[in-house]
């Protein structure tokens, strides 16, 4: 299992950062529920590829991970540091982006007891989920809302999570007495390890839940709507608080992470906090005399002024047309480049009108002074 996760995104272990999250990307598109409706095998798919994405893009729990079975002194089959079964009672595999509990929450909960009190151990988070949603550039421009549905682990409507049949409750794990771990002395250190009859919980149902067999959550879809602020760019995360997925036993929910793909404008090319920018062709005529043209906005149409002897690639600026700003700061600007139509094919009658412009300009040579300079 020490590169399971890694298999499952198609990436080296040593791959970086940016690596995971494209091959993360990647994948999630491929097998989303919502572009693949009815499909189970893709349905699944997704599940790993986001509870593989959970640990190794957070460099806390990758670090836990890679550490492997050898971790804190824990063993087990397969790296799990619970023996090779999940101690929530749920089935193997990963579930919609978790792998039946938070390894890290785990941990971190195993270490905060003391060897000694019986303080019961603390609840796990469920697990943060991922999605992404498709914007228009419109869309993104001035916001939205839409709605994203999300397989997801919640808690068992029958048991409300406790994992116990209905008119029953856990009862403290007699071994550990409710503590969670099992001190064991090896040497000069003690290490403490999950329990191995209530793997951790602290807790032993005597009658699990019909519906959700003793795990306190159940496979459902989930249906958000998500408000889209103005001025979103490509790969803004927005964050649904709470939405991820119900912890096991009761424990609170993780949260939903939901990404933007925004789709290209025919028109405006983005660039930083609000600015965008729009090639505009000018005519010969414009540029050599000047002139007033009129340019697209995000809202219709404005006017500009061209100055006479204007060069191609030459920049105009309309403030605070833009998109919104990160944080609430007002609008970017937009940016007009004017670049000079040059016509390749002219009838009888432009040729004579531009053989007679080069006429008149007869002795102007606008190369004289770059061969100067280069001394030709």
């Amino acid at each position: 299992m020490a590169d399971e996760l890694y298999k499952t995104l198609g990436v080296k272990k040593d791959a970086s950062d940016d690596e995971i999250k494209k091959a993360y990307r990647k994948l999630a598109r491929k097998y989303h529920p919502d572009r693949n409706p009815g499909d189970k095998e893709a349905e699944e798919k997704f599940k790993e590829v986001s509870a593989a994405h959970d640990v190794l893009a957070d460099p806390e729990k990758r670090k836990e991970y890679d550490a492997g079975p050898s971790f804190a002194g824990f063993g087990g089959a397969g790296g799990n540091p619970f023996g090779g079964g999940n101690p929530f009672g749920q089935g193997g595999g990963a579930q919609a982006g978790s792998f039946g509990a938070d390894f890290g929450d785990i941990l971190s909960g195993i270490f905060s007891r003391g060897g000694g009190g019986r303080a019961r151990p603390q609840a796990v988070r469920g697990r943060d989920l991922e999605t992404e949603i498709e914007l228009g550039f419109d869309q993104a421009i001035n916001g939205t809302q839409i709605s994203v549905t999300v397989p997801k682990q919640e808690r068992c409507e029958t048991c409300h999570g406790s994992g116990a049949a209905p008119g029953t409750a856990p009862v403290t794990c007699p071994r550990c007495e409710g503590r969670g771990i099992d001190p064991q002395n090896q040497g000069f250190f003690s290490i403490s390890q999950p329990c191995p009859q209530c793997g951790g919980a602290g807790e032993i149902i005597e009658s699990p839940c019909p519906t959700c067999s003793g795990s306190g959550v159940t496979q459902q879809s989930k249906r958000y709507k998500v408000n889209v602020p103005a001025g979103v760019k490509d790969g803004t995360r927005i964050r649904l608080a709470g939405k991820g997925e119900a912890g096991p036993r009761g424990g609170p929910n993780g949260d939903l992470y939901v990404t933007t793909r925004v789709a290209a404008s025919p028109i405006f090319r983005r660039l930083d906090d609000g600015n965008l920018e729009v090639t505009v062709p000018i005519t010969i005529p414009e540029a050599v005399r000047g002139g007033t043209i009129e340019v697209p906005t995000l809202d219709g149409t404005k006017k500009i002024k061209v100055a006479p002897g204007t060069k191609h690639g030459a920049l105009q600026r309309l403030r605070g047309e833009g998109a919104p700003k990160s944080k609430g700061k007002g609008r970017g600007d937009i940016r007009y480049r004017l670049e000079i139509e040059v016509p390749k094919d002219l009838n009888e009658e432009q040729r004579k009108a531009i053989d007679e412009l080069a006429s008149a300009l007869n002795g102007h040579d606008p190369r004289a002074d770059l061969l100067r300079k280069a001394g030709a």
